[in-house]
């Protein structure tokens, strides 16, 4: 089978972590069919390049706006189109809905080649309060909107955006379809320990985004401290070490208990997990939410708000709403003071995790394929003749 997948960005390389779930999708997707992945965004260039035996065909649009959206969108239509005079694809699958499923839906129709289009991310989400989510723009809706009116299918990652989307998607075209990830990779024994402070040791892990909401996060633990003062609050991700943090920190008076340790490379944030005692995830909107599954892979228990699939792994857990950071502290509060509680969250979490490991979730990716091609596919192995560039000279 022959697959295209279209997406914002995408790795650079073998070992470039950009969307480490995506990543994980092309190893293992490559490795039984013939891919080829059609980055919009990122990376910054434009020649073809290999990763995992996938062919990337990046359009570097970087950060344009604007006009140039439409320059983007034509770029990669027309390397979209050079590459069926290959061979033809058998399906087409945007991950995300807006310029990637547009894109994809309006590819398949010129192509008449079946479409799958993922909602991952904030794309039908409008939260004014934080100025965040892809419907408060205009074009953002438009192009969203003819996504999902020509997919073939629309899956989401979460019962939760399942609730939140089922409106706006077309009767019978939605499929509940997480990204999974290789949760080997968080069990491995063998990667780098961390040391980390605090007794218990509390871990968020996040970029900086009023989305993540670590105005409510930072207001919990400051609630959490007044009874565990040994507790210790550590922060991973990019933008994490800023001085907007710093200053909400001190202005709480928890300065000397929060750690910021900013971007850490994805190989390494199994020892973070595994030294943490607790994850806890404060965001107002998750589609999804993989550092849930990461910490749970690595054996560290999470609470938190409502949001994405926390709700899903946990429905005997009391969950926080989004924004609350009272309720939040006392679901913390409670977790904390009873171990036991806190060992039967992990085994419950555990149990959940099978569902997200990447051989099990390809598998089903490969089922709504085939589902959408309706015939079976062409087996034959990934093509692995030379890398055509397309005028550019071969990326190494």
């Amino acid at each position: 089978m022959r697959i295209g997948l279209i997406t914002p960005g995408f790795s650079a390389s073998e070992t470039d972590w950009c969307v480490p779930a995506l990543l994980d999708l092309v190893r293992t997707l490559a490795g039984r069919h013939e891919v080829d992945v059609f980055a919009l965004r990122y990376p910054h260039r434009q020649a073809t390049y290999p990763v995992y035996g996938a062919r990337v065909h990046p359009t570097g649009g970087g950060q344009r706006g604007g006009l140039a959206r439409l320059s983007i969108l034509s770029q990669t239509w027309r390397r979209i189109r050079r590459q069926t005079q290959h061979r033809p694809f058998d399906v087409l699958h945007a991950l995300w809905a807006h310029e990637p499923g547009f894109l994809a839906a309006y590819a398949g129709r010129r192509l008449r080649v079946p479409v799958l289009v993922s909602i991952l991310g904030g794309e039908l989400a409008d939260l004014p309060e934080i100025g965040y989510g892809g419907g408060r723009s205009r074009a953002n809706r438009w192009l969203t909107a003819r996504a999902l009116a020509g997919a073939d299918r629309v899956t989401v990652g979460s019962r939760w955006l399942r609730d939140q989307v089922g409106e706006r998607v077309p009767e019978g075209k939605l499929s509940l379809q997480p990204l999974g990830f290789e949760t080997e990779r968080f069990q491995d024994g063998a990667s780098r320990e961390i040391e980390l402070e605090g007794n218990p040791k509390l871990l968020h892990v996040a970029s900086v985004s009023p989305v993540k909401d670590h105005r409510a996060l930072f207001e919990a633990f400051a609630a959490v401290s007044e009874t565990l003062p040994e507790a210790c609050l550590h922060l991973v991700g990019e933008g994490t070490n800023g001085s907007e943090l710093k200053r909400l920190a001190r202005g709480l008076g928890i300065s000397g208990r929060t750690t910021l340790h900013g971007s850490v490379d994805h190989g390494a944030l199994a020892g973070y997990y595994r030294q943490a005692d607790l994850l806890i995830q404060s965001s107002r909107f998750e589609s999804q939410g993989m550092a849930v599954l990461e910490a749970v892979a690595a054996g560290c228990p999470v609470v938190g708000t409502a949001v994405g699939l926390l709700p899903e792994i946990s429905p005997n857990t009391e969950m926080a709403p989004p924004g609350d950071s009272g309720a939040l502290a006392m679901i913390v509060q409670a977790v904390l003071k009873d171990w036991s509680r806190c060992e039967g969250l992990r085994a419950d979490q555990s149990e959940a995790l099978a569902g997200f490991e990447i051989g099990h979730t390809v598998d089903r990716w490969v089922e709504h394929y085939l589902h959408l091609t309706g015939s079976p596919p062409d087996c034959s192995p990934p093509n692995n003749s030379p890398l055509v560039s397309e005028g550019t000279q071969k990326s190494r």
